[in-house]
């Protein structure tokens, strides 16, 4: 398809230049840096890495993609941020999302000044072409926000290369929870879709929320104006080490999804049982979404026995979002749930 990313770009930033480190990160160990006015003592006085050219590294392998089609984020939060910051003018520009969905590109599209036009999914939380054709026809969105698996729902969105195709800003995929179904990603249509960009954490399967490190997916030259506007040394050293070592240890990823899996049907069959659960919706995550009888009563019934779950009432009617924990964790949930009243 015929797509232009200069032309997607705000007008101020196209001829932005990235912060450089001059230093050769390569050989630290025999170096001697005397350029930044950092301590010299102690074992985290160094910046970072601002590139994270080892991380990158590690991402591609694991990816099947150039390490310059990647590019890294606080957080796939701050990586939200920045396409808009990016791409939308503020006062000017809209983004497009598809409801119920992950609250962060609401939330960072008004932070920015940006419109959020809104299509909502269907009661299967899928898209209706039929209505997201014709609230493109409306729209002046310059980006479209997808979350597959999509957030709070739970469920892989069907069509979204049909979206792809009918969209012509940039759209970007979420794919925080797609270690869960790998199969379902759209990193293969990276190749065919130049205004794609895909998004990933490693706060979900991998378990590192505590470090904020998100990455995105995308063509060298989308890629390139992530890394040309993000903050210097965003990614600090711990969390870029720590990433690096579990990029080594896929085994314990794949165990821990293997649990958390075989979790999830023991949790969805046992929530089926209690008569006040009105509907277990099937799930690609490691949470489930629950319709109860009363949501709002059992969050608070749960909260009073010290256990959080998300409640999503009013936006989707009685239902509680619960992630799946371990074994204990489950086992104090149906326990607690069965004094229920």
């Amino acid at each position: 398809m015929k797509f232009n990313i200069k032309e997607m770009v705000r007008p101020h930033l196209k001829n932005i230049r990235p912060y450089q480190s001059n230093r050769d990160v390569s050989d630290k160990d025999q170096s001697i840096f005397l350029d930044a006015n950092e301590n010299p003592n102690g074992e985290y006085r160094l910046y970072p890495d601002s590139n994270a050219i080892k991380l990158k590294s590690a991402l591609s392998i694991y990816t099947g993609c150039a390490s310059a089609q990647v590019f890294l984020g606080n957080g796939s939060d701050e990586l939200i941020d920045q396409t808009i910051r990016l791409f939308c003018e503020p006062g000017k520009d809209a983004v497009l999302i598809l409801e119920p969905t992950f609250g962060m590109y609401r939330k960072y599209a008004e932070i920015n000044n940006v419109e959020v036009q809104s299509v909502p999914l269907n009661n299967n939380f899928q898209i209706e072409t039929d209505v997201f054709s014709a609230a493109v026809k409306r729209s002046i969105a310059k980006v479209l926000f997808l979350c597959s698996p999509n957030n709070p729902t739970g469920n892989c969105l069907a069509n979204i290369e049909w979206c792809l195709e009918s969209f012509d800003g940039i759209v970007v995929v979420d794919e925080a929870y797609i270690e869960f179904v790998p199969e379902e990603s759209v990193v293969p249509l990276l190749s065919k879709y130049p205004n794609l960009i895909v998004l990933r954490t490693f706060s979900k399967a991998w378990g590192l929320a505590g470090l904020r490190l998100g990455y995105g997916i995308a063509s060298e030259e989308v890629a390139t104006c992530y890394n040309t506007v993000h903050s210097p040394y965003n990614i600090n050293a711990v969390a870029q080490n720590i990433a690096l070592k579990r990029l080594k240890e896929k085994a314990e990823l794949y165990k821990g999804i293997e649990q958390t899996l075989n979790e999830k049907v023991r949790l969805q069959s046992a929530l089926s049982d209690f008569t006040f659960v009105k509907k277990v919706y099937p799930s690609d995550t490691n949470f489930i979404l629950v319709k109860f009888s009363d949501a709002a009563r059992v969050y608070h019934h749960l909260n009073k026995n010290k256990i959080s779950t998300s409640l999503r009432h009013p936006e989707i009617e009685n239902c509680l979002r619960i992630t799946i924990g371990n074994v204990e964790e489950n086992n104090k949930l149906l326990q607690i749930l069965s004094l229920y009243k």
